[in-house]
């Protein structure tokens, strides 16, 4: 006989779950208090419910296994839920347990009481509410299993007189995922196969599906005379040690992404949810997903192939026929040119001015370990990402990339620590993201793991400031009045270094990555650096110049001076 929450963690331990993030409450004190008695459990205490959600997505990404967290009555799993979305939508097994108000009073409009089951609906792949004890080893089984084979969050409510009450069952299954393959008919694969072969210009775009397929995918293109242009999540999987490899599209992509793309008869999808319409051209298209109501949700397609990526581009490449690589020298070049302006942008600041932020993420690639983990705040940290950061088949990047939560990276890097202390992990955050979540800072030092925690401080919520600008709009509440961000992690018990000019950039980012311990670099960045998409459309163009007119009419022209000072090298 136990508890029903010893039977939740004997039953988490005996599946190889290690730790749990979350807060304490009093909803939670048996799930509490069965972990604090477990010597193979650990308690990953934050300051925040979202951030333990994100820290359990984090650590699923990583480990491609489940993780959990947790959260108390009302409040406090409701704030687990912008993390949970995250999870969700990145596609990674997590398990939220939410407690819940005493059973006796549910319905009664209950201090603290909210209807937890409604909330999660959306943003999990199961969601249930444990009303006797009888029910939850079975619970906990099925809710295992959704979380492990539909890879998203489960979530049990389970009010705390509930987890409290003793249960007879104490059985405790193993939750193993399943390994299947999933290959298309080989009539589906002929059709393909037409498509691409009759096509006199192909171009590949992978995403986070085309995982593990790296050789398939470069033995396609080869065979296609395709240029490969990847996702932001296909970054780490597809970027490396790839000569079709011509960068990114859409908006944070650059020019030869979108050429490659532009200049297609046909596009092969790969494993890729990328959103933006409008990056698409008028083409034909195959797309291969493993999830089939994927498919054509984005563009219209002419061929759809269910199946796991790598498994399907074995079975196509026998059907497919040689061509030539015109299309891919002519990306290839582009690309060349394109990748020379980049690297261009990222030359350092004259003495005494802000760094430029490409040139500061240039450095942390350079700098940063071979099996660095790279997490980008939403904003314009992604963007620099994206351009700058070299993949090498060991490092890995993460980031809130489909759901667009502010905040995600020092979250997201506590996640990837707790579960391996050793990794060098390294955040390109943003002035408005970490000081979202201030708070957190203090997880790092109370759970002592060692994140470097890298800065872009530009004072302003610089993408949200570039896209006023670009919708002709004088830009307004997007300043943000700072203190010095080294000098709050000094008092937090985190290395602090600030950083005013492109000279100290390489001395900071050298001491920081050697310090064994959290490490906040305050790196003071140009808040007028624009972040340009690589194609700019009319509309944009037409907002930039109302934004210059109305900039002038309210009395704020020298901005425009500083504007075009900043990026004037952009332009030649």
């Amino acid at each position: 006989m136990g508890t029903v929450a010893e039977n939740i963690v004997q039953t988490l331990v005996a599946n190889g779950v290690q730790r749990v993030y979350g807060l304490p409450g009093d909803s939670l004190n048996a799930f509490t208090e069965a972990i604090r008695v477990e010597d193979r459990m650990e308690w990953v205490h934050v300051r925040h419910e979202e951030t333990a959600a994100f820290a359990a997505g984090a650590e699923a990404e990583m480990t491609g296994e489940l993780a959990v967290c947790a959260g108390s009555c009302g409040p406090g799993n409701l704030h687990l839920i912008n993390g949970l979305y995250d999870a969700n939508r990145s596609r990674v097994p997590v398990l939220a347990i939410a407690a819940h108000i005493p059973t006796v009073e549910i319905g009664t409009n209950y201090f603290q009481e909210t209807h937890p089951q409604e909330l999660f609906r959306e943003c999990s792949v199961y969601v249930e509410y444990v009303a006797d004890p009888k029910q939850m080893p079975r619970l906990l089984e099925i809710a295992m299993r959704a979380a492990i084979e539909q890879r998203g969050v489960a979530v049990l409510v389970i009010p705390g007189d509930v987890a409290m009450a003793e249960i007879a069952d104490d059985r405790r299954r193993i939750i193993r995922r399943s390994h299947s393959t999933t290959v298309p008919l080989p009539m589906h694969l002929l059709e393909a196969a037409d498509v691409l072969n009759h096509a006199r210009t192909v171009t590949i775009l992978g995403g986070a599906g085309t995982a593990g397929a790296h050789a398939e995918v470069l033995a396609v293109a080869e065979r296609l005379g395709a240029p490969i242009v990847h996702a932001m999540r296909g970054k780490e999987h597809l970027e490396h040690d790839n000569p079709y490899d011509v960068g990114m599209t859409g908006l944070l992509g650059f020019a030869s992404g979108f050429r490659a793309m532009s200049d297609a008869d046909a596009v092969l999808l790969l494993g890729t949810d990328f959103p933006y319409p409008q990056f698409y051209p008028d083409a034909q298209y195959v797309q291969v997903d493993i999830r089939g109501a994927q498919i054509g949700r984005r563009h219209p397609v002419d061929v759809a192939l269910v199946g796991g990526v790598g498994e399907t581009l074995q079975a196509l490449l026998p059907h497919l026929e040689q061509k030539d690589d015109r299309h891919l020298k002519d990306a290839q070049k582009h690309y060349a040119k394109t990748r020379e302006k980049l690297d261009d942008l990222a030359s350092p600041a004259r003495k005494g001015q802000p760094v430029h932020p490409q040139h500061l993420a240039r450095r942390i690639s350079e700098l940063a370990a071979d099996d660095a983990v790279f997490i980008p705040d939403v904003g314009s940290p992604v963007v620099y990402a994206s351009r700058y950061l070299t993949m090498n088949g060991r490092r890995r990047m993460l980031g809130s990339f489909n759901h667009g939560s502010m905040a995600n990276a020092v979250p997201q890097a506590i996640g990837v620590l707790a579960q391996d202390r050793t990794r060098q992990t390294v955040t390109l955050s943003g002035d408005g993201g970490v000081t979202m979540l201030l708070g957190d800072l203090l997880a790092l030092t109370q759970n002592r793991l060692p994140a470097k925690i890298v800065v872009f401080n530009n004072s302003s919520l610089n993408f949200v400031d570039l896209e006023m600008k670009a919708a002709g709009l004088v830009p307004f509440a997007t300043e943000l009045e700072n203190p010095s961000l080294a000098g709050v992690a000094e008092a937090m018990g985190i290395k602090g270094i600030r950083v005013e000019d492109s000279a100290g950039v390489d001395a900071a980012l050298t001491e920081a990555f050697a310090h064994d311990g959290p490490v906040l670099v305050d790196v003071v960045c140009d808040s007028q650096e624009l972040t340009i998409p690589p194609s700019i459309a009319f509309e944009q163009a037409k907002g930039f110049a109302l934004y210059a007119i109305r900039t002038v009419l309210s009395g704020r022209g020298d901005e425009l001076l500083d504007l075009a000072r900043t990026n004037w090298r952009q332009l030649f």
